[in-house]
């Protein structure tokens, strides 16, 4: 049975709510309740979707209730001391360490196969190196900095203070729903505030044990995590926090900071967009088909920051393309029961990609499907094996829109400014990766691109470093997390300029004209 929805592109968008897809996902929920032959199953959909409305009515009053209850607390607690705040850091990593098992098979069950040592590697890791960081460092980032005082000012002393802001909004996707909900609460605690999460309705059963997890280590005013379907997003981007970090599409970032800007609420935005691997001419190739391999087939290509086409010089083209599949079907000698290899989150992204390349082949392009077991991925799967495109053209929706998935475009090029030019004539990137030994070359490449970060000779694992930031640029976000940025994201720097009894402002004082006037215009305008 099909049923047949339109809604003028004007009316899409409600609220911050895309009412197309949801509606649609209702109609392809609504679908499910027949048998192939259109018989009718026992269950009765139409019952879950009246139970849909009232959870998230009931979502939607349990967040504006723990809103006003963090308010409150924080106008009862503004700057809470490093004991304090190294407690619940303690609190938070025992939590974690004690629920790794759980979490790992809550991230299976949502993926129906998630990689277990990706798991391990790229959610509960990095959130509990995060913890260590912060819990080495935070009582050196808590003192006040002392700043310069011109000599026209003295005796005085200057200082920023970092004072919490207050009530910190998170929005969590679902390709790393653990780490990128922990690794922004981490920098809140750590700057002092009271942290509000809204998980994705696409991961249920990782979203209701965080919930679980996080609401018996922590009071609700302290910590809250919100669930939901995207009606509940948009009014939990509509509350007036006082920051609000986002992680997701640049489509929905727009959104998002659009409902923030109604209270003024600054954002850190860390969005995605088309990363590029450069492959030099000096590397070998076998190095670079390695590393981009990892960084691809990892999460299945599920990765803000995976590769997300490859530029390669024209004549490695193919030494490439046979490097990436030696390479891929040693770390995957099969797919589809190897529980190494991670499965597309739901039906609805798999026929994206499915359909992304079903437009690449359409429109010419030739496809190498990288199958080492030869399995059959027809039914009873959401694997995805990798895919080379070859011979991509602009027109492809692989090469307009975030892939997102398993399927990695190889691009030729001539030289490195041919390279650079066509990455410049696309919106900044949050990841760029070069492979190539020569440091002059690697500084050119910097010098001549933007993105949000580069790994150079790798990818992925800029994202693990403590000690630097993450974020975007133009398209693919703005602002940063992680590490002292992320304290600093989520702290108010308070300039403090301090005088004692003796005061030095008087010789400005009027009445104005006196020789001491002259002569201070004489020494500090010049």
């Amino acid at each position: 049975m099909q049923e047949t929805l339109q809604i003028s592109s004007s009316q899409q968008t409600i609220n911050g709510v895309n009412w197309l897809e949801s509606v649609q996902m209702i109609i392809e929920n609504n679908n499910k309740a027949f048998h192939e032959d259109g018989s009718w199953r026992q269950e009765e959909p139409m019952v879950a979707d009246v139970l849909t409305i009232t959870e998230s009515k009931k979502e939607i009053q349990k967040l504006n209730r723990a809103f006003q209850a963090q308010k409150k607390a924080f106008d009862h607690n503004p700057n809470p001391g490093f004991e304090t705040r190294r407690e619940w850091l303690l609190r938070l990593k025992k939590a974690l360490l004690n629920n790794q098992e759980r979490i790992i098979d809550a991230l299976n069950e949502d993926f129906s196969n998630r990689s277990r040592d990706e798991t391990l590697l790229a959610e509960l890791m990095p959130s509990i190196q995060a913890i260590n960081y912060a819990l080495k460092h935070m009582k050196q980032w808590m003192k006040p900095a002392k700043r310069h005082v011109g000599l026209l000012f003295l005796p005085a002393d200057n200082a920023i203070h970092y004072q919490p802001l207050g009530v910190i909004g998170i929005i969590v996707p679902w390709n790393y729903p653990v780490n990128l909900a922990i690794g922004p609460l981490v920098a809140a605690l750590a700057a002092g505030n009271r942290a509000m999460i809204k998980m994705s309705e696409f991961t249920p059963r990782t979203s209701e044990l965080l919930r679980e997890i996080l609401s018996t280590t922590f009071t609700e005013d302290l910590v809250t995590v919100i669930s939901g379907e995207a009606d509940v997003a948009a009014e939990f981007s509509k509350q007036p926090f006082d920051h609000l970090l986002f992680t997701g599409s640049t489509a929905v970032g727009r959104m998002v900071m659009k409902a923030a800007a109604e209270n003024l609420t600054p954002v850190t935005l860390e969005l995605g967009g088309k990363s590029p691997a450069v492959v030099a001419e000096d590397v070998p190739i076998a190095d670079a088909a390695e590393r981009i391999a990892f960084g691809k087939a990892f999460n299945a290509g599920q990765t803000c920051i995976a590769p997300d086409y490859v530029l390669c010089p024209e004549h490695k083209i193919d030494a490439f393309v046979d490097a990436f599949i030696g390479k891929f079907q040693n770390m995957y000698p099969t797919l589809k029961d190897n529980q190494d290899y991670t499965a597309v989150i739901n039906e609805r992204q798999l026929q994206r990609l499915k359909g992304y390349l079903a437009d690449a082949e359409q429109k010419g392009a030739r496809i190498i499907e990288i199958n080492p077991g030869n399995e059959s991925f027809n039914r009873g799967t959401r694997k995805l094996p990798v895919h080379i495109i070859l011979d991509a053209t602009p027109e492809m929706k692989v090469l307009q829109e975030e892939i997102f998935g398993p399927l990695l475009p190889v691009i030729p090029y001539k030289n490195v400014d041919e390279a650079v030019t066509y990455i410049n004539n696309r919106p900044r990137p949050l990841a760029l990766y070069y492979f190539g030994y020569r440091k002059s070359e690697q500084k050119r490449l910097l010098e001549r691109t933007h993105a949000g970060g580069v790994c150079i000779n790798d990818t992925l694992v800029h994202f693990a470093q403590d000690d630097m930031p993450f974020g975007g640029v133009g398209e693919s976000g703005m602002g940063h997390y992680h590490g002292k940025e992320g304290f600093l994201t989520f702290s108010n720097a308070k300039g403090v300029h301090t005088k004692q009894r003796f005061h030095s402002g008087k010789i400005i004082f009027p009445p104005h004209g006196t020789l001491l006037h002259h002569l201070v215009y004489k020494l500090f305008i010049k």
